[in-house]
């Protein structure tokens, strides 16, 4: 089974649609959305509609940070002392419908399917919304993905960045970094996790897309990085009346 792993999308439809899209040119037969469907970016409806469809199709859905924040922000607060994506969680929230923003409150937060642990944040406190960022948040991660016999490779995003950790003959993890488009064998007698970066905010200084493609049958792992109109989606920010830090973070991925 080819599984394309997307997560992070944060409302930005144009770099959605040329993931799926490269997905669909690498095989890709099922889709996996690792949470933060909404936030920041100016199409949280029609992102959330397009991930219900990739849902009805068989596809995994699960609910990041993101979709929380939009059911608990108070819309009384001022965006003075707010976090970044508390200061257009209102803007989402009135973007969507309530059936849309009850389905996102339904979604799970972890999937296991096929010896995969599938996450938004990190697998040992997945509603805390940790970051795997390191090797002791990996480990951390890892060791509860692990604590299923059948699982042996951990996907999340959450960090905006991509990066592979497994353990080798001892305890210790070690990571792996990654070359866009180039196979990884990830042999099923160790652990992985893996953080497939994010769809909508690329956070490297490269506006590129990222997502990942596993294939479940030779377990080969492969970061993707995708071009699409990031100055038409910034555009789209500014015309939405957001602030313009959001729209600057997409054309220059930082």
């Amino acid at each position: 089974m080819k599984f394309a792993l997307l997560s992070d999308i944060h409302s930005n439809l144009h770099a959605l649609e040329a993931c799926l899209a490269h997905a669909q040119t690498q095989g890709a037969e099922r889709v996996a959305v690792l949470g933060d469907l909404v936030g920041y970016g100016a199409f949280p409806s029609q992102v959330v509609a397009r991930c219900q469809a990739i849902q009805a199709q068989g596809g995994i859905v699960l609910r990041g940070n993101h979709e929380e924040l939009v059911q608990t922000h108070n819309v009384n607060d001022s965006a003075s002392g707010l976090s970044l994506g508390a200061q257009t969680a209102q803007w989402t929230h009135d973007q969507l419908s309530p059936a849309q923003r009850f389905w996102l409150e339904i979604l799970p937060l972890t999937v296991k399917t096929d010896g995969l642990f599938l996450v938004h944040a990190s697998a040992d406190a997945p509603d805390r919304w940790r970051y795997v960022q390191d090797e002791r948040t990996a480990s951390l991660s890892l060791d509860a993905a692990a604590l299923d016999p059948a699982v042996r490779h951990g996907f999340g995003g959450h960090v905006h960045h991509q990066s592979l950790f497994y353990r080798g003959a001892g305890r210790q993890l070690m990571r792996f970094e990654p070359s866009p488009g180039v196979a990884i064998p990830t042999p099923r007698h160790r652990h992985w996790i893996a953080t497939v970066g994010s769809v909508g905010q690329p956070r490297d200084g490269k506006p590129r897309a990222m997502y990942a493609m596993f294939d479940s049958g030779p377990a080969k792992l492969t970061f993707h990085r995708v071009p699409y109109d990031h100055m038409a989606a910034a555009r789209a920010v500014r015309e939405a009346g957001l602030p313009e830090f959001f729209a600057e973070r997409l054309e220059t991925g930082r």
